[in-house]
């Protein structure tokens, strides 16, 4: 019966008002991603660390590794549709990136953290924009990682309320793992790091399912299910008590309830910039702190880690006006002895204090590029704007979330594929005009002009066939 109604759909033959229900049930019918889609992201939450010769590989990196030229390949030769703007200033992020580790550390000492990084971002990057090439295959995607996120709860709510690791402890029997990071409780509840090197990672992959999970799954559910598959992602994410996935959760909830209130309204999103930039003047101007100090200081579980972020801030960007060009590479940077860890709790200023300015602007722009193309598009069928919606509350997510977490090893390159998957968005048919009705100053095919007139405006009847065989 799906079957069926596909290749209705596709031959055009079904009628006008049941196209879009039946384009949704094809779209479940054939959620499931290609196998080396779900080979890379069920190696996400694997947190092994495998030896291998002189390099210490997670199990990500090695299907990266095997992917990656095959990617590169297809993508030259179009298999990922038309090369965009978003690729080529990924590509030169993770070279000049790469060009600057050189230059920090020389070619022998950048060899393997530049050779990682090009995997990392390149390799995840063009692993989506290969295989993730429709909505069947993202919506396949999505339900993968919302699974994957759901086996986690039982795992996680063991270790916020006990603080023993069980996934760590498990995979360490096998192969070596990410360490164990025991931080002090929060509120009476461990934070829990899952397979990830730190809660803040676990909060950050977990949380960013949020808004995907009930837009993209949740679109044919009705209010109940979906509230219950969302809030049961949003729940496996704040069991991390971390302070930026936690904004990331309220941020995308927050975006989905202004979307929902005011979706009959099509300047929702122009009345919402308005309003953020409303409220940033209001900051600047009627605040002693800055709109990021406001941010940080009031939207954090520990006010004394905020400040804390705010030193970070204020030394690590005059490490960058230091260094503009390349950055310090892995060096560790110049800071007051008090603040002993090297920590960089911001993912835009250490990826600028490492690899210097061009690295970020490069960065933004990939970014950029992706989320202005993809708001820019205007799309004909219900079920993938909703898609397209939750995208892109996604990725906003992640570039305000990044302004208080650096995102290293599987959730560095969870960002990455995401940024690639979305390019499918593009390709899109954009809506037709409606039946009857033409662009302003057309003529409607048929109509006579007047008799009498200027001599310019006049239309000379068409002779009419002697016989029409398509008449009696």
């Amino acid at each position: 019966m799906v079957a069926t109604t596909a290749h209705r759909l596709a031959a055009g033959t079904l009628p006008a008002a049941g196209r879009t229900a039946a384009r949704g049930r094809a779209t479940q019918a054939a959620a499931k991603p290609a196998w080396q889609v779900r080979l890379f992201l069920g190696a996400l939450a694997v947190p092994w660390i495998i030896p291998v010769g002189p390099l210490n590989l997670s199990v990500y990196r090695i299907v990266l590794l095997a992917s990656l030229f095959p990617c590169i390949i297809a993508w030259l030769r179009g298999g990922a549709g038309r090369i965009r703007a978003a690729d080529i200033a990924l590509l030169l992020f993770a070279l000049w990136s790469d060009l600057a580790l050189i230059h920090a550390h020389g070619l022998g000492g950048a060899a393997q953290p530049a050779g990682i990084l090009f995997v990392e971002t390149m390799g995840a990057y063009l692993l989506a924009r290969c295989y993730i090439r429709d909505a069947e295959a993202f919506r396949g995607m999505v339900a993968f990682m919302a699974r994957l996120v759901i086996l986690l709860l039982p795992f996680a709510l063991f270790e916020w309320l006990t603080g023993y690791k069980p996934l760590l402890v498990a995979f360490g029997t096998v192969f070596p793992t990410v360490d164990s990071t025991l931080m002090s409780p929060r509120m009476g509840f461990w934070r829990v790091q899952g397979p990830f090197e730190h809660s803040i990672l676990f909060g950050t992959v977990c949380g960013s399912l949020f808004s995907l999970t009930a837009l993209v799954l949740g679109r044919s559910m009705s209010w109940l299910p979906r509230l219950l598959l969302a809030g049961t992602v949003g729940f496996t994410a704040a069991l991390s008590m971390s302070s930026a996935p936690m904004a990331g959760l309220a941020l995308q909830g927050a975006l989905m309830t202004w979307n929902a209130a005011l979706k009959s309204f099509p300047g929702r999103w122009k009345v919402l910039w308005g309003l953020v930039l409303v409220a940033y003047l209001v900051v600047e101007f009627g605040s002693n702190q800055t709109p990021i100090a406001f941010y940080i200081s009031k939207f954090t579980f520990d006010g004394e880690t905020g400040w804390y972020r705010m030193f970070i801030w204020q030394y690590g960007s005059a490490s960058v006006l230091a260094h503009p060009l390349f950055g310090i590479g892995q060096a560790d940077w110049a800071r007051p002895a008090w603040m002993a860890s090297n920590s960089v709790d911001n993912f835009w200023l250490l990826i600028a204090m490492r690899y210097g300015l061009p690295a970020v602007t490069l960065l933004a722009a990939a970014f950029l590029f992706v989320m202005f193309s993809v708001s820019g598009r205007k799309l004909q069928d219900d079920t993938v704007e909703a898609y397209r919606i939750g995208y892109l509350l996604c990725l906003a997510s992640f570039a305000i979330v990044g302004c208080t977490v650096h995102f290293w090893t599987a959730p560095y390159v969870w960002l990455m594929f995401l940024l690639g998957s979305g390019a499918w968005l593009l390709e899109q048919e954009a809506p037709k005009p409606a039946k009857g009705i033409r662009p302003s100053g057309q003529r409607r095919a048929g109509a006579t002009s007047p008799a009498y007139g200027p001599p310019s405006r006049r239309r000379t009847p068409r002779r009419r066939a002697p016989y029409d065989a398509g008449e009696k």
